[in-house]
Parts: C-alpha cells; structure tokens; sequence
C-alpha cells in the first residue's frame, strides 16, 4: 500500500515537472521574430482608380432653329476645323436674305436721288445768288423798286434753305444705306447659321439627331472630343493625397490594354474633394497615349510622390494604434521585446509606412505580430521582413 502511494506521489510530481518545464521553455525561451530590414531606393507610390476623358469635349449645335436637311459625320469620324458637319433647311432665310439685299438697293438709289437733289439745289441757289446780286446793284441806282430786290433776297434765302433740306435728306438716306447694309449682315449671318461647322480639329464622340429632325435653337446634335486634350482623371484616397504635387510621374494602365503601361505626369490637382467618398480628383497627361481613346474607360494609376534613397518600412499590420503619423511598435532591444512609439512619414502602395523618428540606437523592429509578444520578454531577430 505504501509503495503504490509513492509511486502515485512520484507520477504525479514527475508530471508537474513536465508540465512547469513545458511552461518556462514556452514562455521564457528566445521568442523568434522577424524583423524590418532597412532598403534602397524605395519609391513611393499612390494608386487610384479613375478613367479616360478629354479636356476640351463640346456639345454643338444650331444657333437657329429649322429642319435638318443634311448631316455630314457621325459617330468615330474625326473631322477638321471648319468641315461642314450639317445643314439646315434655309428656303425661308435666303428670301429674307433676298430682300435685305433688295433693300440695300433701295437705299442706295435714294442716296444718288438726293445727290441730284443737291446738285439742282446747288444750281438753283447760284442763279438766285447771282440774280440777288443784280438786283441789289440795280436797286442801288434806282433802277427798279425796293419790293423787287427784297423779293429777289427772298428768292436766294429760299434757295438756300432748300439746299440745306437736300443735304439732310442726303444723310438721311446714307443712314437707311448704313442701315439696309446692317441688315443685310444680320441676315447673311442668319443664313450662315444654317450651316453647322466643326470648330476646332476634333473626334466625333456621337450623333444626337438625324436627317429630317425639326430642331431649335441650341439643342445638341453633336458631341465632339479634341484627341490632343486627352488625360486620365483619377480619383485619389484622402490619406493618402497629401504628398501630391503638379509634375509628378504617373503610370496609367487602361482596362481595355492591361498588359501595357503608358506612361504621363500630374497636370492638375482638384481644389475640391468629394465630400461623400473622401476622395482627391487629380488629371494625368499622358507622354505616350494610345492610338485611340475611349472617354470614359476605366484606369488605374500609380503615381510617384517621392524617392527615398534609405528607408525603415514597417508594415501597417504591425503598427498598433496608427493613425496615419504616429502609433507603437514592438521592437528588440538588447535581446528583449519593448513597445516603442514611432512617427512615421510616407506610406507605400503595399500598406508600409516609412519610420521617420523615435525609434533607439540598436533597435530592430518587429515585421510581423506574432504570438508571445510580451514586455520584457527575450526575443531573438530572425533578420527577415515579413509582410
């Protein structure tokens, strides 16, 4: 009986050794972690999300309103400055134009009616001038009567009011000419807006209406792109905006060729954020474009904020408490674990932020959490990053 107890008391003391053995080589043996290694060369990018516009694209159309009797281009075509793209029924404004012309005519046959005017005028004045002057020299000799050298001044003052009616109805009548003429501009013009031109070198991105379509004044009836303005506009995460900068280097890549990489640089920064999707719209323009461009395709694109010649990447997975600047991290320290605050500068595409200050001589920081990590704990650097 004796000996069965000591052997029980025996197992069972055996076992708690195993036990508080297994414990002490759990807990207080070197605990293996990996480490972030330092590198070279590191550029920083952001990506984000966006598609293919164009700068200059306008929607055209009529300035009057009229059936349309003509439409010259559709959809894909590329057309130059100046082609003639449509045109609209004009019957009615040319006949407008006709007798704006007829007017003119009218105008000017009224200027050279009172010009003769004037010259009668002119002619009928001299002679009553002349006959004045006859009479006032025979008056003075008594050789006819007062009342006829009074009438003859009478005569001459007449003629001279005449002459200044004639020359008024002379300015009058270059002002209907001046006028008839003004008119004549008015309508052409008119006449020219039945006609629809393409106003720059352009693509035609669509076709609104067809032949035979009463349209007004203003309504769209095509839509047409610059392909020289073409760029990416894409849409950037707020966090990660701040390093951007006119004149960067991006690469796009486009859904419809996702095995090319074209690329472009940064020409212009939203001052507006989307206040729902916390978002920065920023345009790229390409260097090298593709041969065509569908407005509106979907496309990614990375942008380069910075080169760091040397860099400390900790993975964000690895940060406690981040928020973006600042946060704590586990480090090895003379062979034992201690939580460490850190500032932190840029941060990468694949979710690593740059350690800008904070961290003590001779420390290494942990890649990876891993479990065990506890204060004051031995720990030994495996020498890798794990990401």
């Amino acid at each position: 009986m004796m000996r069965r107890r000591i052997r029980i008391l025996l197992g069972l003391a055996i076992a708690l050794a195993v036990i508080g053995g297994g414990y002490l080589f759990a807990n207080e043996r070197p605990l293996l972690v990996p480490v972030v290694m330092p590198e070279k060369d590191v550029a920083v990018r952001v990506y984000g999300l966006g598609t293919v516009e164009a700068r200059i694209v306008s929607k055209i159309g009529f300035e009057v309103g009229a059936a349309l009797t003509e439409l010259a281009a559709d959809s894909g075509d590329i057309v130059r400055k100046g082609r003639i793209l449509a045109r609209l029924d004009s019957a009615e404004q040319e006949a407008k134009v006709l007798r704006a012309k007829a007017d003119l005519e009218a105008a000017e046959a009224g200027v050279g009616k009172s010009e003769a005017v004037i010259v009668r005028t002119k002619a009928v004045l001299a002679q009553r001038e002349a006959a004045n002057a006859r009479q006032q020299e025979l008056v003075g000799r008594s050789a006819i009567s007062a009342q006829a050298a009074e009438e003859a001044q009478r005569d001459m003052a007449i003629a001279a009011a005449d002459l200044a009616v004639a020359q008024s109805e002379l300015d009058v009548a270059k002002a209907r000419v001046a006028d008839a003429r003004a008119a004549l501009v008015f309508e052409t013009v008119q006449l020219e807006h039945h006609v629809l031109k393409a106003p720059f070198d352009a693509v035609v991105v669509e076709r609104h209406s067809e032949a035979g379509t009463v349209v007004h004044a203003g309504d769209t009836i095509f839509t047409l792109m610059d392909p020289r303005t073409v760029w990416t506009l894409a849409y950037i995460d707020e966090e990660r905006a701040g390093s951007l900068a006119i004149g960067q280097t991006a690469e796009i890549r486009l859904r419809s060729l996702p095995h090319e990489v074209f690329s472009g640089s940064v020409s212009r920064i939203g001052i507006e954020s989307d206040r729902v999707n916390e978002e920065r719209r920023v345009w790229i323009t390409c260097d090298v474009c593709p041969p065509e461009a569908f407005l509106g395709e979907q496309a990614e694109v990375w942008i380069t904020v910075a080169e760091l010649p040397n860099a400390l990447l900790v993975p964000e997975t690895a940060i406690e408490g981040f928020n973006g600047h600042q946060g704590l991290v586990w480090a090895v320290r003379g062979g034992k674990l201690s939580q460490v605050p850190l500032l932190f500068g840029h941060r990468t595409e694949d979710a690593r932020a740059e350690v800008e200050s904070g961290l003590p001589d001779g420390a290494e920081i942990v890649s990876a959490p891993v479990k065990g990590l506890t204060e004051g704990r031995l720990a030994r650097a495996t020498g890798g990053s794990a990401q």
